[in-house]
């Protein structure tokens, strides 16, 4: 009943499920409130939020907004502070023209459902369509419900130099320009 009821599904493969569209938000609910009308409410906001700018931002670039959406789900489990997300998006969407895998751990944690940051090298061969070590490309959909500022860090990323980032322990992004770079900086945050 969902696909029918809103227009932002049109362009959603029909494999996919809500993932990334429940829109992340407070919202005021009885406890006896059926999942249905929960997941309707929220669509209703991802509705709202997901405004006509950013429906003409999307066209603009010649997108769908299932692809802002995965790609927004990648930067709202990469990063906290919407300086980091704006340049994390522009790193993906620059690894994405140029052919290179994009690497996102976050899609790993997604498959394994371990509750951890550390990824383990056996991870990076799971044979799945959202395993972006094995396969270029966006993952086959969302692996979040993104808000609303990955969703604008998606559609307006930053540009830079860089083509590499990680995540210290604390929380830090350490960006970089070149895999010698990023490879000194893991070496560095990572061990």
């Amino acid at each position: 009943p969902f696909l029918e009821t809103f227009a932002f599904f049109k362009d959603k493969p029909i494999h996919a499920g809500l993932e990334g569209y429940l829109f992340p938000d407070t919202y005021r609910l009885y406890t006896s409130t059926p999942a249905q009308d929960v997941a309707i409410k929220m669509l209703e906001n991802f509705d709202v939020k997901f405004s006509d700018d950013l429906r003409k931002e999307t066209i603009s670039q010649h997108r769908t907004i299932h692809e802002i959406i995965i790609m927004a789900s990648l930067i709202e489990k990469e990063a906290v502070l919407e300086t980091d997300r704006e340049l994390i998006s522009g790193i993906l969407w620059k690894r994405l023209t140029l052919g290179i895998p994009l690497q996102v751990d976050a899609t790993l944690i997604f498959l394994t459902g371990r509750k951890t940051t550390k990824v383990l090298y056996a991870d990076t061969a799971i044979d799945s369509p959202y395993n972006t070590y094995k396969y270029k490309g966006l993952p086959k959909g969302p692996i979040a419900n993104p808000g609303l500022s990955a969703i604008r860090a998606a559609l307006y990323p930053k540009k830079s130099p860089y083509l590499y980032y990680l995540s210290t322990s604390e929380g830090r992004i350490i960006f970089s320009r070149t895999l010698e770079e990023h490879n000194v900086a893991k070496a560095k945050y990572l061990q």
